[in-house]
């Protein structure tokens, strides 16, 4: 398409321009809002536009901490209407985390109804819900009305709202923060508000406070779930210092005493951001797939405290290591990743240290300190100019009644009148108006005073009063010049308001009080799942269709069996709770199973496929226990085989380990325990072959070496044994025959070998 300006086809309001830079403008566009009014909080105040804006809708609907509640949906609606053009939802979300005392550490608003639980459960409708300010929450607001921060006009410029909160304490770290912005992160952990407070002091007094010394006072987080925190002190230090970290956190628990040697665990804090739902449900799933045997049951008994029962499988198990085990498998242990990026001055995103971000709170604590005196300076002007025409208004009484009284235009008249000349009325009493009093003309405030003020004002009880309230605001007036020309009284003054909010809101309060504690984590020896397990006696049975199942001691092996219709037995074995099972696929791929994991004996059992990763259409070859140290002999029905070493073929997952490579139409025939210095091959075609086991090639996978050679069929079984002792097999009768004279069936390993000797099983098996 043409671009000429006289183009017919192009519109005369559109702009021709390259699409990466139109796309780029606007992404950028996108990402700075995204960045600057969304998702980092600002470093002042430590909140986010849409909570900022919701606290001021608060404010203006007098939402106090003493006074009543009002709907969460009139408080929503309210944000969304005059500040913050977005989803009501969203603005209701944002106002019910507030008040979530499981997720917020200070709560900044009190909700009354089902504002959602620490299950992880939604509040309730925002027409079901009341809400109001917390006492905390004001005090991130006190200032407001003396010109403390800048106001700035709402989205569609009807209002006006504060661009930043005067905020009376640190609430960035107090009550943490997290957002995904564009390109970048934030994620704050909430910290105790006394502490750091301790901090602030410390900072006010020791400028060049070292990072160390800093954390001395603010060891940590303080999460609002509690917790305990068993990050190393290095690591916590550092994280201070960059910005960036980790704090790995566990759930507080403890050992109650149940009576003859009984006990059980109870967990009373879990780690901040875990629902406690799904905790329970990731212990259950512990205790269904056997994956930590020492636990036997998990119960849930929270009402408003927290209180996880979980009992041990036996009185004699360790409560560390259970503890342990359940630490490394579920959130019971969890880590918060700290990532400090905030908004300096609201404008530029930065990843703070800790110290940073209390010196970015104070720097802006001093100008909201300078703001709010310079406006009372202002106000104490005002109202001393219209005292000083009050006390002029005395002393020239009469004169002032005439004039009011007989003037046609009052107001002009007392503007115009020069009362430095006139005096003040006879009184018997001593003259206490000070040199200045009464001198000069007065102003046009003043003259409005005076025509405003009431007859009963003129009183001389009343004069006494002005005299006394002018000469209090000189002297705040003065004090007032003093702080703003004084940067050290500046500081102390903003410690005085610290160690207030201290007063309130610190240790010796409930709110205040530290709810995560800290401990060391140790480095407690990983115990071998098969050493939680209980010892204790099993019978191993399969079935020829797959179905496996253990039962309770050793039964008699030959004791007939139930199996499923068209099913029958397959393998059965004697083993232990503590063993480990290889199962030996047709595929050429190893799974391990755990004698504890299997299936009761009641019953048929259950398809093995669901605990490993089997095929439908792939047999099982062998199972058999496993035993470190030995050494297996495999095979391939294409005759080919090698001597793998029992460690290489146990598998950690259920996919299995693929130990035996294979070629189209070939599956893996046999997997035999070495014992010997020999090998016995058998074929298809009944052909016997004896080689030495030295010939075969130890290997951990792959297709491995030519056993026999065939022409027709292909290997039908393998064993080894020993030379000395003779090859043994059993007669069709059942009897075992042994040969020791081998000579007509010894051979180089991949000969084609001789017919079996007479008496040798026709289905052409040792066993």
């Amino acid at each position: 398409m043409s671009d000429a300006p006289d183009d017919p086809k192009i519109e005369p309001n559109l702009v021709a321009e390259p699409l990466s830079r139109a796309i780029g403008e606007r992404y950028l566009t996108y990402a700075l809002s995204t960045i600057m009014h969304r998702a980092l909080p600002d470093a002042r105040d430590g909140l986010k536009p849409v909570h900022r804006r919701i606290l001021y809708a608060m404010r203006e609907l007098r939402l106090s901490a003493t006074g009543g509640f009002r709907k969460s949906a009139k408080i929503s609606g309210d944000v969304m209407g005059n500040y913050h053009p977005h989803g009501d939802g969203a603005i209701y979300d944002a106002m019910a985390r507030l008040a979530q005392d499981f997720n917020v550490r200070y709560p900044l608003v009190d909700g009354q109804g089902n504002f959602g639980n620490i299950d992880g459960d939604n509040p309730a409708a925002s027409r079901y819900t009341e809400a109001r300010l917390t006492a905390i929450a004001e005090t991130l607001m006190e200032g407001l009305a003396e010109n403390a921060v800048d106001f700035r006009p709402n989205y569609d410029g009807t209002l006006e709202e504060p661009v930043v909160m005067p905020a009376a304490f640190p609430n960035l770290l107090a009550n943490g923060s997290s957002g995904i912005a564009v390109g970048m992160a934030t994620n704050i952990p909430p910290h105790n508000l006394d502490e750091l407070i301790q901090g602030c002091h410390a900072m006010l007094a020791n400028p060049s406070l070292t990072d160390e010394e800093l954390v001395r006072l603010i060891p940590g987080p303080d999460f609002p779930t509690g917790g305990v925190i068993v990050e190393s002190r290095e690591a916590i230090l550092e994280a201070y210092r960059t910005g960036r970290g980790a704090f790995r956190t566990r759930a507080k628990w403890e050992v109650e005493d149940l009576g003859r040697g009984m006990w059980q665990i109870i967990v009373t804090q879990i780690p901040y951001q875990v629902q406690k739902s799904k905790l329970i449900e990731k212990l259950a799933e512990l205790i269904n797939l056997k994956k930590v045997p020492l636990l036997a049951d998990v119960r849930d008994e929270s009402a408003e405290d927290i209180r996880i029962v979980i009992e041990p499988r036996a009185r004699n198990v360790d409560p560390e290591v259970l503890m342990g085990a359940l630490f490394r498998n579920s959130d019971l242990e969890a880590r918060f990743s700290m990532n400090m990026n905030v908004l300096i001055d609201g404008k530029v995103p930065k990843v703070c240290s800790l110290k940073e971000v209390l010196c970015a709170f104070l720097d802006h604590r001093r100008d909201v300190l300078r703001r709010r005196s310079e406006h009372r300076v202002e106000k104490i002007d005002a109202r001393l100019e219209v005292l000083e025409g009050f006390i002029l208004t005395f002393l020239n009484l009469d004169r002032v009644i005439d004039i009011i009284r007989y003037d046609d235009d009052p107001k002009r008249a007392l503007m115009a009148e020069d009362w430095s000349k006139k005096h003040r009325r006879a009184t018997s009493e001593k003259d206490y108006v000070s040199p200045e009093a009464g001198e000069g003309e007065l102003t046009e405030v003043q003259a409005e005073a005076i025509l405003n003020m009431r007859l009963r004002s003129l009183r001389r009880l009343e004069e006494l009063e002005l005299l006394r309230e002018r000469d209090a605001l000189m002297k705040e007036r003065a004090d007032l010049a003093d702080l703003l020309e004084s940067e050290r009284r500046q500081w102390t003054k903003i410690g005085s308001e610290l160690e207030d909010i201290r007063k309130a809101f610190g240790k010796d309060t409930v709110l205040g009080r530290r709810r995560t504690a800290f401990a060391e984590a140790g480095v407690a020896e990983e115990v071998p799942y098969e050493a939680m397990i209980e010892r204790e006696p099993i019978t191993v049975i399969c079935s020829a269709m797959g179905w496996i199942r253990a039962m309770k001691g050793h039964v008699d092996l030959a004791a007939e069996q139930k199996f499923k219709d068209g099913d029958g037995a397959r393998f059965a074995f004697h083993a232990e709770t503590t063993d480990k099972l290889l199962l030996v696929a047709e595929n050429g791929r190893f799974f391990t199973l755990l004698g504890a994991n299997l299936p009761g004996g009641r019953g048929m059992g259950e398809p093995v496929r669901l605990m490993v990763d089997l095929p439908n259409d792939t047999g099982i070859v062998d199972l058999m226990i496993f035993r470190p140290g030995e050494k297996l002999l495999v095979a391939s029905s294409a005759g080919d085989g090698f001597v793998v070493a029992s460690d290489e073929v146990l598998a950690q997952t259920r996919a299995g380990k693929q130990v035996m490579t294979l070629g189209a139409g070939v599956k893996t025939a046999l997997c035999r325990r070495v014992a010997g210095d020999a090998v016995a091959v058998v074929g298809d075609n009944r052909k016997l072959l004896v080689f030495a086991l030295s010939e075969l090639p130890e290997m951990a996978k792959g297709k491995g070496v030519r056993l026999q050679k065939y022409k027709d069929g292909g290997l039908s079984d393998a064993t080894t044994f020993t030379r000395a002792a003779g090859l043994s097999w059993k007669d069709p009768a059942g009897r075992t025959r042994t040969e020791t004279d081998l000579a007509e069936w010894e051979g180089p390993r991949a000969g084609v070998g001789r017919m079996a000797p007479r008496g040798f099983p026709r289905d052409n098996r040792f066993t």
